[in-house]
C-alpha cells in the first residue's frame, strides 16, 4: 500500500511541479529614453544594465517580442562583418548583443540593436539558452 500511495505522489509531482520549472519565463525590459535594460527572472529583476540602442538616423523599433534564435559569435552581414557576440535575435535582423565600444553604452550609437558590455550579454545569452528562446521575451519601450 505504501508503494502505491508513493508511486501516485511521485507521478502527481512529475505532472504538476516539473512543469513549473520549465516554464520559466525571462524578459528583458529595454527603455530607450533611459538607454537602460531590466533583466527579469520569473517577475523578480536580477540585472539592470546600460545599453547602447540606435544613434540619430536610424531606429531601434519598440514593442514586445519572443526571442526567436541565438548566436554565440555571430556576424552581421548588412554591416562589414561586424561583430555581434552573444547575440539573441528577437524581430528580424534585431539582436541583442555584446559590443567592444563600452565607452559608448547609456547613449545611443548603434545601428539599432541593443547592444551590452560583453560581461552582461554573455549573462544574459546564457540565461536566454538555459530559459529557451520560447520563454524569453524582450521588450522595448520610449
Amino acid at each position: 500500500m505504501r508503494r502505491i500511495v508513493m508511486g501516485a505522489m511521485a507521478l502527481f509531482c512529475a505532472q504538476f511541479l516539473a512543469p513549473a520549472a520549465f516554464s520559466a519565463s525571462l524578459v528583458a525590459s529595454v527603455s530607450l529614453s533611459s538607454q537602460t535594460m531590466t533583466v527579469e527572472q520569473d517577475g523578480v529583476v536580477v540585472y539592470e544594465w546600460k545599453v547602447s540602442t540606435a544613434r540619430s538616423g536610424y531606429s531601434t523599433p519598440t514593442g514586445n517580442w519572443r526571442a526567436k534564435w541565438l548566436s554565440r559569435d555571430h556576424r552581421s552581414r548588412k554591416y562589414d562583418n561586424a561583430p555581434m557576440p552573444f547575440a539573441v535575435f528577437y524581430n528580424g535582423g534585431y539582436a541583442v548583443h555584446a559590443t567592444f565600444e563600452t565607452k559608448r553604452l547609456g547613449r545611443p550609437a548603434s545601428h539599432g540593436c541593443i547592444r551590452l558590455h560583453p560581461e552582461n550579454a554573455a549573462t544574459f545569452f546564457s540565461l536566454a539558452s538555459r530559459h529557451g528562446v520560447s520563454n524569453t521575451r524582450i521588450v522595448v519601450s520610449r
